[in-house]
């Protein structure tokens, strides 16, 4: 983050308490790494190699509640993610920080902001995005409210 930027919370954890070899967080449990056995060690394993880090994310703690949902979820992720694709990683992580901040997820908008300057992004450039998200979610708005008619030839972006 930048020095002149400052970083709030939207939602507060108050308290945390072990339940049972469990985290309670504010809304539910969740399986600390710790504790983890079977299928959800296996997963919690490849998550911690695949994404290069030392720890679980809390995401998929709350996800281990339901071992088959988790696998799931970490099997899409992989697929869609990687680096296989012809999508670049840095246009991807753009693309699920739209999606997050259009959703309204703090946690994801955090992840994915990061996923940007991890990838070389910097204030400038995200705030570009913020730009091209509001311009286009009033222009989709205004769009829906008129039901505007399809165009009958194609047009491509705004004159760039």
């Amino acid at each position: 983050m930048s020095d002149t930027c400052e970083t709030k919370e939207i939602h507060e954890t108050k308290t945390t308490t072990e339940v049972d070899n469990m985290t309670k967080s504010t809304f539910t449990t969740t399986i600390d790494e710790s504790v983890a056995e079977g299928k959800v060690q296996l997963i919690y394993d490849d998550i911690k190699k695949t994404l290069g880090i030392d720890f679980i994310p809390n995401m998929y703690k709350a996800m281990a509640l339901n071992p088959d949902y988790l696998e799931l979820t970490w099997n899409r992720i992989q697929a869609i993610m990687s680096k296989k694709g012809k999508l670049d990683e840095n246009t991807k992580d753009i693309i699920a920080l739209t999606v997050s901040i259009m959703s309204g997820s703090a946690y994801c908008i955090d992840v994915y902001n990061e996923a940007v300057r991890h990838n070389g992004l910097d204030d400038e450039a995200i705030s570009e995005i913020y730009a091209v998200i509001d311009i286009y979610s009033g222009l989709n708005r205004f769009n829906i409210a008129q039901q505007t008619k399809k165009d009958e030839k194609p047009w491509y972006g705004c004159g760039s």
